[in-house]
């Protein structure tokens, strides 16, 4: 049976200044050159399947000392219409988290937190019905999940990251149903204990393969039932079909120079 979807409100940012100057992750590589009307025009392809669907797309200014801020999940994570800020960890990155809490204070967010310890917004933050996934390992400081435990106030279920490639859970784990605790994710960017823990929470999950997981497919988002992820993830198109999904492929190949995908071009603004 088809599945039902409910509008989102995203929070994206153009790339017009996206560019791979430096390397924060294995995928980033400046001696590649990025091919920016291309790049801007896959994110626009993005940003309309987003409209088309019915969901809204608020827009961050970018700035052009900025290059990263077209991976806008990284800004901040929204629940409940709390606002957890930012903290990066890599200097090429950090004013990107006041760009961020600039936007949420022009808008009227009351209950906005400034961290203290080291997050990557949903790089590293995946809410499903029960639990805030809170990955670590790489980016996001162990100590960040009880500040983000205390401020939420929901449980927040650590997971240790071991490959470098899947440096923030958002490229190894996607929320499939937040109306429910449905997610598929790859096992071997985590941890024995933690492929455990993911186990015993979410037996039902759909488990993607490492031919899936290299090319980002896990780098995706989903309103419920439309799941919009890289295209050339093409073995999960038939499992998530067959559990009622409609799975949408995008090509974001020049974002993808940067370590990025669909879900790290889109901040979801939770009411």
């Amino acid at each position: 049976m088809p599945r039902d979807a409910s509008p989102r409100r995203y929070l994206m940012c153009p790339p017009h200044h996206f560019r791979v100057t430096y390397s924060i992750n294995p995928w980033m590589d400046p001696a590649k050159p990025v091919d920016l009307p291309l790049a801007l025009a896959q994110w626009e392809d993005l940003r309309d399947r987003y409209l088309a669907l019915g969901h809204t797309v608020s827009l961050l200014d970018p700035r052009p000392d900025l290059p990263d801020m077209v991976f806008a999940a990284n800004g901040a994570t929204v629940v409940d219409g709390k606002v957890l800020g930012a903290r990066f960890a890599h200097q090429e990155r950090m004013p990107e988290a006041e760009a961020h809490l600039a936007w949420f204070r022009a808008r009227g967010y009351a209950e906005i937190h400034e961290p203290v310890h080291i997050n990557e917004g949903e790089g590293d933050f995946a809410v499903t019905a029960s639990y805030l996934l809170a990955g670590r390992g790489f980016r996001s400081s162990p100590l960040s999940h009880d500040e983000a435990q205390e401020f939420f106030g929901r449980p927040v279920i650590g997971l240790d990251l071991i490959d470098p490639r899947y440096y923030h859970l958002d490229t190894a784990l996607c929320v499939l149903d937040d109306t429910a605790d449905e997610i598929m994710y790859y096992p071997g960017a985590f941890s024995p204990g933690s492929r455990s823990v993911l186990a015993r929470l979410f037996p039902g999950a759909l488990v993607a393969s490492e031919e899936d997981a290299a090319v980002l497919g896990l780098n995706a988002v989903s309103d419920g039932r439309h799941v919009l992820l890289p295209a050339t993830a093409a073995g999960l198109l038939a499992p998530l079909r067959d559990r009622g999904f409609e799975p949408v492929g995008i090509d974001l190949g020049e974002l993808l120079k940067g370590g990025g995908s669909v879900k790290c071009c889109t901040q979801e603004l939770r009411a």
